[in-house]
Formats: C-alpha cells, structure tokens, sequence
C-alpha cells in the first residue's frame, strides 16, 4: 500500500489535488510524533487560516481506521499513525513475495530513456574524473530498467579527431607493434605523450595528414585506428566488469561523421546558421547565451555538431522519452547551448534532453587528474582500494574464507558508493580511509549489515515464516518497518531527481535502524511467535539492502 497516498485521499483542501497532498507528505523527525506528517503551511494562502488552525480543523475531519491509528494536530503539521502490525504484515508480506524485484515497478513500460555516460576517449586509459560519469550513469541505468522502462546504456566514444593523427605519426616513428600488444593502452599513451613533448611544426602537420588520411577512408590510416581501438576497448572492458557497468551503444563521434552534413542544411534551410569570422555559428544571444559555434572557419564541425546529429539519430532511432547526459557541470553551457539549437530548429522533443551535471573528485592530497605531472589512473584506484580492503577484512575477521573475493566486493563497493553517497552535484574529495570504514555512511557498514543479517539466518536454520496472530511491534522493530515500506517510492526518487544517493542514503539509514533493532531486541532466543516475526524482518531487511547496493552496482558478500 502506498501509505502516502492513502493519507492524501483523506484530506480534503479546496484547489489542491491529492498528488500535491502525498507530495508534501514526510516522515517526522521524531517518531513519537508520528509516523507520517502532513507540513499545512502551503494552505495557509489558500485557505486564509494560520497553518495550527488548519491541522487541528482537519485532524477532526480524519477518522481512525483499519490503516491510520491516529491522528494529531502539533503547531500546523497534522500527524499520522499508521496501524504497526497492518503495517508490518503487509510490507513483509511484499518483500517475501517479490523477492529481488521489491521496490520495482511497471511505471515505465514502454517507455525508452537513453543514457549517455562514461564516454571514454579512445587510446587514452580511465583517469579518476571518469569515475562518477561511469557509476553514476550506470546507477540511473539500472533504476530505469527496475522500473520498467527500457534504459539503452551509450557510451560516446572520444573517438574524432587529430590527435588520432598525432598518434598514427608517433606509432609509425617510434612505436612496434609487438612491445604496444603487450602494453596495451598505456603503450598508447606513452607514445601520445611523447609526441607532444617533441612535436615540431613539421610533425603536427604530418599528424594533421594522418587525421585526413582516416576521414578520407586510408586503408592503413584506419586499420591503425581500429586496432588502437581494439586495445582501447578490451582495457575498459576489464573495468567496467569489474565495476558492473554496461552498455547497449558504443557509437562514438565518428559514427556522426556522415550524419552532420545534414544537420547544418537544416540549420542553412531554417535560416539559423550565420557567419563570424568566417566560422558558421547559431546566434543564441537573445537567449543570453554566447553563439553556438557549428563550423570552424576551416569548415571542420565541433562537439556541438556532433551532439546535435547525435540527438537528431537517438530520437530517431529509439524513440526516446528522455535522453539523459551525464556529464560534468563544467560542460552546463555546452548542453544549454545544443539544446537550444535542437530547440530552434523545431524540434518539440528538445524539452526532453537532460544534463545530468555532476560534481568533480579529487584524492586527498588535491590531485584529480595529475599527480607529480602523471595522470591518477581509475584502476591504480580500484586497486588500491581492494587492497586495503583485504587488510581490512582480514584484521576483522583472520580466519574468513574466500577473502580474496569479498575483498573485491567490498573494495569495488566502497568505489561506487563513495562517489555515489553525496547528491551528485557536489565536488568530492575520496578517502580510502573513509570509503572503507565499518562504521559510519559507507558501503562497508551496509555490507556488514548484510552479513550480520545472513549470518542470524543461518543460525536459525528452519523456522516458520508465518507471523503471528498477536502482533505488536516494537518501537525498534517498527522503524525498520517503516524504513522497509519507503524503498520502492525511495527507487521513484531517485530516478525522478535522477540522484542514485538517494538510494545510498536510504541503504545506510536502513542498516543504521536494523543494528539498533539487532542489539536491543533478542531475535534467536526470543519466544516463538515473537522470533519467527523478527527472522521476517530479518529476512526482509537483507533482501531490501541488496536490492538497494545491486541498483547501484555493489555486491553483497555472505560472509564478512
């Protein structure tokens, strides 16, 4: 049942819908007030009353019945109390039932949303910038596939552009093929770094050519390409496996190569393109941006043009309702830009793209993307974490099995969640320390739940799963009730906002009100009824917690 809703078609506000109502509806701080509360300040204006005169005048018009065991007027908020053992069997009853699928939903049948994010350049290894555009995209894409829709996974691949000349020239200068196959994409790299360090004016020409030569289909020229991106690929295939991350497109800039000739007709057509400074631009000042530059002044199209050929192909293509780009928000104007343009030339599904901006990570000692002049690659990051999550896990627990394996499950874990826990939009600064913690808001902490719960059910072994006929719930047990009942409008959350965190938080409060129940109430001594009904909730809350870590890619181990 959905509680919210169920509150909101009992109070009656002239002008203001039931939608609106359950909308504002929340959870009180204090749980002694209640267990929902409905904040009557928004009718004030409406209704010409102060909010207090308000919640008491409704409080009178809303009876007691098999669902609400109370309601209560406290200084303009009117406060709810649901009926604890309905409450109780009904959610246990829902996870019992749906199992992995609790907290899903079919809101988003047939409906398509595809998500660009990752967006890896080719022949250049993942840098730890790349790691919130990769989980976080990842973490939208499995919530919009868990709630119906079907998510298409894009990864925009950097693959346009002369620096793909500049490597051709620095592979046919100092490069061999058998030392790069064995280096992989930091062979690659090196000999792109190198070529900057001594490019001469000679040298930037000839990689210029080389670039000429893959655009104008140069059998060896693209043959070199492809196999640079061969490399490119299997590297981050590694990666991405390791971190649960998928895609269902990996067409990059260069699939748009012959797609954006007719963008710019259009533009022509529609009279949108001008000229400045011999580049050909979109005029958007009247909407207090700089112009959207379409041309180069050499005729050569930019990212913009590609994006726009890439929307125009995604719509057509998928169908999409909405197109979602996880990208920094040092890119804000890029989107507002392109978006606009798209908005210009008539297209009506323009409303329907969205920059999902999110904030930047740095280590401790400040480095995001250098370090000592070096790059801080993503997989030295994973590593280290998995690491020093070995030595972690093998300080609690010495005589554990299998440590290698939970090691990678907490280690990956304590990666995802550490760039996912805070609402996207803020800078990080990652700590291993911290991101490995067995206390506090981590994954670690949600992990060890999981394990604490796993290992009271194997303790019990058989036990009856039928609740018993008295059911009065502690106030203990009735908090992970309730927090158990939120997960699925939790899940709506976190796509509507498109802010996985949600999810993150959620997973940690619930484990925070499971370990108070756990030490303050007996659940394996306890008498039969009484224990048979704290092994649901048990049960419940670690089937909850694993469909809550699995949406944002984190694994459970049994044992920790």
């Amino acid at each position: 049942m959905d509680y919210k809703k169920y509150i909101a078609e009992k109070i009656k506000v002239g002008g203001v819908s039931a939608e609106e109502i359950a909308s504002s509806i929340a959870l009180p701080p204090n749980s002694q007030m209640g267990d929902y509360a409905l904040p009557c300040f928004r009718f004030a204006k409406v209704l010409r009353k102060s909010p207090a005169v308000i919640a008491e005048e409704l409080a009178k018009t809303i009876p007691a019945d098999g669902v609400i065991s109370e309601v209560s007027a406290v200084n303009g908020y009117l406060n709810f109390k649901i009926n604890k053992a309905g409450l109780a069997r009904e959610v246990l009853a829902e996870i019992s039932q749906k199992g992995e699928k609790y907290g899903s939903s079919d809101i988003g049948a047939g409906r398509t949303i595809c998500i660009d994010y990752s967006s890896v350049n080719i022949a250049k290894p993942f840098h730890i910038g790349h790691l919130s555009t990769t989980v976080l995209g990842s973490a939208l894409y499995k919530i919009f596939n868990f709630l119906g829709y079907k998510a298409v996974g894009i990864n925009h691949l950097g693959d346009y552009g002369t620096q793909f000349g500049k490597l051709i020239s620095a592979y046919k200068r100092w490069g061999n093929r058998e030392e790069v196959e064995k280096g992989g994409i930091h062979a690659i790299n090196d000999l792109y770094v190198r070529f900057n360090n001594e490019a001469d004016e000679d040298m930037e020409k000839e990689a210029r050519e080389y670039f000429r030569l893959i655009e104008s289909g140069d059998k060896e020229a693209n043959d070199l390409f492809e196999w640079f991106k061969k490399l490119t690929l299997e590297y981050v295939k590694k990666i991405y496996d390791r971190l649960d991350v998928h895609f269902d497109s990996y067409a990059g800039e260069r699939f748009y190569t012959d797609k954006m000739g007719p963008v710019i007709d259009e533009l022509k057509e529609k009279g949108l393109l001008k000229e400045s400074n011999g580049a050909q631009i979109v005029d958007l000042e009247p909407y207090g941006m700089p112009p959207c530059l379409i041309l180069r002044s050499d005729g050569a199209s930019l990212y913009a043009t590609r994006d726009i050929a890439a929307a125009i192909y995604r719509k057509k293509t998928y169908d999409f309702y909405k197109c979602l780009y996880v990208v920094a928000y040092q890119q804000n104007l890029h989107f507002r830009q392109f978006f606009k343009v798209l908005e210009l030339m008539g297209k009506e599904w323009a409303k329907d793209l969205v920059h999902v901006a999110y904030g930047m990570v740095s280590l401790e000692d400040g480095a995001m993307s250098t370090r000592k002049g070096k790059v801080v690659w993503l997989e030295d990051v994973i590593s280290k974490c998995v690491e020093k999550a070995y030595a972690v896990v093998s300080e609690k627990n010495p005589d554990l099995e299998n440590k290698d394996e939970i090691a990678e499950k907490v280690g990956i874990g304590a990666v995802i969640f550490g760039a996912l826990y805070n609402n996207k939009i803020k800078d990080i600064t990652f700590s291993y320390d911290k991101v490995l913690s067995f206390e506090g808001e981590t994954s670690v902490y949600v992990q060890y739940t999981c394990a604490r719960a796993a290992s009271v059910l194997e303790k019990a072994c058989d036990y009856a799963a039928v609740l018993p006929e008295e059911l009065n719930p502690t106030d203990e047990e009735f908090e992970v009730v309730k927090a158990l009942a939120v997960f699925p409008e939790t899940v709506l959350d976190a796509a509507d906002k498109y802010e996985p965190s949600y999810i993150a938080r959620y997973a940690v409060d619930l484990a925070q009100k499971f370990n108070k129940f756990y030490f303050d109430c007996k659940i394996l001594t306890a008498e039969a009824g009484v224990k048979d009904f704290r092994l649901e909730l048990t049960k419940a809350t670690l089937r909850t917690l694993e469909n809550a870590l699995a949406l944002l890619g984190i694994g459970v181990p049994d044992k920790m």
